[in-house]
């Protein structure tokens, strides 16, 4: 009778110790790094459902586990850098096969200074913080032993807001960074490097103010066809819901002033500081956005695989803006231009992210790949998308 018990209770228990292991077993697979850095891809929680393309447009997770994502930058042998403001966090998403699929996601840096910013150049990554640049060289080859950065240039301003930065090296050679104002309005700031693009050698050298009177702005890019910079700028905060307007802008050459803190958006005259500058000497923004769309993300259209009416066309990413407005923006717009590069037209291109009044993401930064697809970098949901064009008219 003993022994029966014996075999019956083997019988229950060891069926569940092995279901036990099992689900240990597949738990662990699913949860532990490919390597040391590393973290398997595999989230499809998200409602991609809900976000609305044109014809013809697709949407679908590229990374996801890229917490805070920010800026992107892509090397030549396909690796996606991304930065981050609160995680402090800089991370590389090889694509080894070259397939359109991320690898996995590497932490290659962390411990940084809201290191938003990464550009790509000869083989070496920038990371800006917020009072400094680092470069990490031949990092490619070295993304599971990052070597130590070299400072690049330091002694930009730390403030408590719009200290962050995403950067941008131009067709001239130099990288641009752009130095947010340290509050939300202010009439003349201590540092003459406050609400400026800055501009500066690769080696740090020649630091030069290339354009002022910017309140923040992180989304810049060149025109393919003239070559002029052009930059979306955030407004400021101080008014309501329907004051002031968000700005696009172009900058044709150095030592425009764009009108912050006198003058927001296109007509706007500031209230305090609005008569402490002739205002005739301030370029007005080419078209005024809705106020508090926060526009972090800018990039014109270069590859080849969207239509051709999108070609050389400018996309602009709302993040959203803040709680304290009716919630505005969380999209994806397309600007036109025309042969004389004026702006035509303003459309939504992609939107969804917010759903009855709650975001449950926020697009932040527009990149190119060499295929023709857009990769699209999300700090809220922690995620990379790619937007591809299936031209065989698939939605």
């Amino acid at each position: 009778m003993r022994r029966n018990s014996c075999e019956k209770f083997i019988l229950i228990i060891v069926p569940i110790f092995l279901l036990a292991a099992l689900v240990a077993l597949a738990y662990t697979y699913v949860g532990t790094p490919v390597s040391k850095k590393s973290v398997v891809l595999s989230d499809t929680s998200l409602p991609l459902d809900q976000i609305r393309l044109p014809p013809g447009f697709s949407i679908e997770v590229y990374a996801e586990k890229v917490t805070g994502a920010r800026q992107m930058a892509l090397s030549p042998n396909g690796t996606l850098f991304v930065g981050t403001r609160h995680p402090g966090k800089v991370y590389a998403i090889p694509d080894a096969n070259k397939d359109g699929i991320a690898d996995g996601v590497i932490t290659i840096a962390s411990g940084l200074k809201q290191p938003a910013g990464v550009e790509f150049r000869n083989g070496s990554l920038y990371v800006a913080e917020v009072e400094r640049v680092l470069r990490y060289d031949d990092i490619d080859s070295r993304l599971e032993e990052v070597p130590p950065p070299v400072m690049v240039i330091s002694g930009f301003p730390e403030t408590p807001e719009h200290a962050w930065k995403h950067i941008r090296f131009g067709p001239d050679g130099m990288l641009y960074i752009p130095v947010g104002a340290p509050v939300d309005v202010i009439a003349t700031p201590e540092d003459p490097l406050y609400s400026s693009i800055m501009r500066v050698n690769p080696d740090g050298t020649g630091l030069e103010v290339f354009a002022s009177g910017v309140r923040n702005t992180l989304g810049l890019d060149w025109d393919p066809l003239t070559g002029y910079l052009w930059f979306v700028e955030n407004g400021h905060n101080s008014l309501n819901d329907s004051l002031p307007a968000d700005e696009l802008n172009s900058a044709p050459e150095a030592g425009i002033h764009f009108g912050y803190p006198y003058v927001h958006g296109s007509s706007f005259v500031d209230p305090e500081h609005g008569l402490k500058y002739n205002r005739s000497l301030l370029t007005p923004p080419e078209i005024d956005l809705p106020p508090h769309v926060a526009p972090l993300g800018l990039k014109f259209y270069t590859g080849d695989r969207f239509p051709d009416e999108y070609r050389n066309q400018m996309f602009i990413s709302e993040h959203g803006s803040l709680d304290q407005f009716k919630p505005e923006g969380y999209r994806i717009e397309l600007v036109t231009l025309n042969a004389s590069r004026k702006v035509t037209g303003r459309t939504v291109f992609a939107e969804g992210w917010l759903q009855d009044g709650k975001a449950w993401g926020r697009p932040v930064d527009l990149l190119i790949r060499p295929d023709g697809s857009m990769l699209v970098s999300d700090d809220r949901a922690g995620v990379i998308y790619r937007i591809a064009y299936d031209h065989k008219g698939g939605t």
